[in-house]
């Protein structure tokens, strides 16, 4: 047996006996790493960090915050983007293995897709992080992101909360069919929202996904479920996609209808303090990237790291560590953003005015 495979088999042992997970990395793989990287001259530790996107600012946020931890630990970062495409996410990550990087970190386009890319890695010796999209079928060595079941919940769980009686009609605006965390969002929302149906309080008059979550695509979902008749919310499944249901409710002049989001974007949260849009979902972003960076410096030195979760990939049990989240509304905005600092007073409130404004936290 491997010394991957002890290493599994006794962090499998400590997640039924005291419910965490520890895992490290191998000797060997480290030490191939180390040679690659000093080959190129730097004497630094090299993590890869591939990303699916840069167009949202949310993933800026995550990139900046990743590498700026990284450095602080004395690694460097190479970063790569795919634009949202699989074959290009392949390529950049077979650059990063030849560039020689200790740890590869993948927040995924399509997290079948790149079960390949995990392989590649797995042949180098080269240990991966799933970065807040989990990778199906693949020997993944940990999996960061958040309670994303618990993010649908909360998201559907709101809209029946401040629905009138808790009843009425609904569109569901879901993520990209290719993001296992849109499934695990929507797993969520028919949680709460299931039993609602089959009693009759909440009627689904139109659902669909949008490709890639580009806001254009939610804007034609929103705009096919205003011409076929009334409703009273839009639940949608993150900021992008609430951004594209809001430009086509106010194209249509509708007002007074809940839309709900995730993520926090500046932009979204200035939509809510003017009440364009009822509610985000915090995710405190900028401390996962920092623990993903910390456990990728672990990685490539050899350091245990303890994790609580395991996630199941349809492989193996991965090794997880997984943030919580918190509903963002207008009363909370100074609370839940200003005051951690995710975005300033100043950006949130800075186009309305001063009697509109909450006191400064």
């Amino acid at each position: 047996m491997s010394i991957r495979n002890v290493l599994m088999v006794v962090s499998l042992v400590l997640s039924v006996l005291i419910g965490l997970v520890v895992h490290t990395n191998s000797t060997s793989n480290t030490a191939t790493a180390s040679t690659s990287t000093k080959e190129k001259g730097s004497g630094k530790l090299l993590i890869g960090f591939s990303m699916d996107t840069l167009k949202e600012a949310r993933w800026q946020v995550d990139r900046d915050s990743f590498v700026k931890r990284a450095k602080e630990l004395g690694a460097d970062v190479e970063v790569q983007s795919a634009n949202s495409n699989d074959t290009q996410q392949m390529k950049d990550v077979n650059t990063l293995l030849t560039s020689g990087v200790q740890v590869l970190v993948i927040a995924a386009h399509d997290g079948k897709a790149m079960a390949k890319a995990v392989g590649l890695a797995n042949k180098a010796g080269v240990p991966v992080i799933a970065y807040d999209r989990l990778i199906y079928d693949s020997n993944l060595d940990m999996y960061m992101s958040f309670d994303n079941e618990k993010v649908g919940e909360l998201q559907a769980q709101y809209l029946v909360d401040h629905l009138p009686g808790g009843k009425g009609s609904i569109v569901c605006i879901y993520g990209s069919p290719a993001d296992n965390n849109a499934k695990l969002f929507k797993k969520g929302q028919d949680k709460v929202l299931a039993p609602l149906i089959k009693r009759g309080d909440i009627k689904i008059v139109r659902a669909d996904w949008a490709e890639d979550w580009k806001p254009e695509n939610a804007k034609r979902i929103a705009d096919a479920a205003i011409t076929s008749g009334k409703f009273d919310a839009v639940l949608a499944s993150n900021d992008g996609t609430a951004g594209g249901a809001i430009q086509a409710l106010t194209e249509a002049k509708l007002s007074n209808v809940l839309v709900t989001g995730q993520d926090s974007e500046l932009a979204a949260c200035q939509r809510i303090a003017r009440g364009a849009q009822s509610m985000s979902i915090y995710k405190p972003i900028k401390t996962l990237a920092a623990v993903a960076a910390e456990c990728a410096v672990k990685m490539a030195t050899g350091k245990p790291i303890v994790a609580k979760d395991v996630t199941n990939n349809g492989k193996i049990d991965v090794p997880s560590i997984l943030e919580n989240v918190d509903i963002v509304t207008k009363d909370n905005i100074p609370q839940t953003i200003v005051k951690t600092g995710f975005h300033s007073y100043d950006e949130v409130y800075g186009d309305l005015p001063a009697n509109q404004r909450p006191p400064k936290p």
